[in-house]
């Protein structure tokens, strides 16, 4: 399996629904959080930052989803906005709720956390008539995250969407975004996670994503390979497992194991490499390039982010992704 594809003739590229909220990232890195006292302010949330991704590739997006009636639901909404996102189904709670909080530490390049304040989060309050069928319908993708089905109404929102997905044709991108302090318990998380990898073309995670999935497989060993070849019996057509610095692994439905090579960066921080890499294989498999050439795009666009100090305001155009590529092919950028 060489390309996938995607419906034509629609509005939109691609569409994501669920977490919109605020990174504060630490300006003191090399310091525990205990001790740092000022951070800088993003836009975050994976799918938010995916969509920002596809938006400065070039691609035609929309998002849809919940921000709160506050200073910081505004300064979100604006932001997408100035990036070319359609907010046509970002609408604003009035219930009270309020805008989700993400606090980061950087001890290290390789030591980093983030604390999260989510009681009460506009994005969980998204419900499922407040999803715009037509939107998913005139979109060639749409990116779920699981992050959005921790709660309810968010949950149902989700699976409403991922219904409408199916019925007009649109091709599903799941991003599993395990955060294990939104969830209940280890078998609510893996139930609602196999319900909706079930309906994905698309499925993307990191090893201990599909382990968190698994809590009810014989899968002792944690083999990749039989991971994958469950969802291959559902919609999947291929199944992305990133284990960080060791690369990532593909599978497709024709048996196919893919893998790519990685690039150095110099690593400022770990998080947003993730959302970076999902922005730049979907970018490329939309191009109908290869899953190793869009799995290569994806890792140069992932080496980019960790090596600033943002995620959302440090996801790169096509041109920077193709010099970076060509710098590390030349020898210019080295692991650090």
């Amino acid at each position: 399996m060489t390309a996938m594809t995607f419906p034509t003739g629609r509005t939109y590229d691609f569409t994501a629904i669920g977490r919109l909220c605020i990174d504060l990232n630490a300006n003191e890195i090399h310091r525990p959080m205990e001790e740092t006292m000022t951070f800088t302010k993003y836009v975050g949330g994976s799918p938010a930052n995916i969509t920002i991704g596809m938006s400065r590739l070039g691609l035609k997006t929309a998002f849809i989803g919940k921000i709160a009636d506050d200073q910081m639901g505004r300064f979100i909404h604006s932001y997408l906005e100035s990036n070319g996102i359609d907010t046509g189904n970002v609408v604003t709670d009035r219930t009270g709720a309020v805008t989700g909080l993400a606090f980061t530490e950087i001890k290290s390049p390789t030591d980093c956390s983030i604390l999260m304040y989510r009681d009460n989060a506009a994005d969980l309050k998204l419900s499922p008539l407040e999803v715009s069928e037509e939107l998913i319908a005139n979109s060639k993708a749409l990116l779920i995250s699981g992050t959005a089905l921790a709660a309810s109404p968010s949950r149902e929102a989700v699976f409403l969407a991922l219904d409408y997905a199916r019925r007009h044709g649109t091709t599903v991108v799941f991003d599993i975004d395990f955060r294990p302090y939104t969830w209940v318990n280890p078998e609510e998380t893996a139930v609602y996670y196999n319900l909706a990898a079930e309906k994905s073309d698309i499925i993307v995670g990191t090893r201990e994503e599909f382990d968190s999935m698994e809590r009810f497989e014989q899968n002792a060993e944690r083999e990749d390979r039989f991971t994958a070849s469950k969802w291959f019996d559902h919609s999947a057509q291929i199944v992305i497992i990133k284990h960080g610095k060791e690369g990532s692994i593909a599978y497709s439905r024709d048996g196919a194991e893919h893998r790519a090579k990685s690039y150095p960066a110099k690593v400022v921080k770990t998080f947003g490499a993730g959302d970076s890499y999902a922005a730049g294989f979907i970018y490329g498999m939309m191009g109908g390039w290869t899953i190793e050439k869009s799995m290569e795009f994806g890792s140069a666009a992932a080496c980019i982010v960790i090596s600033s100090h943002s995620c959302s305001d440090a996801m790169p155009t096509v041109e920077q992704v193709e010099d970076y590529i060509e710098r590390c092919n030349r020898g210019e950028i080295t692991a650090g």
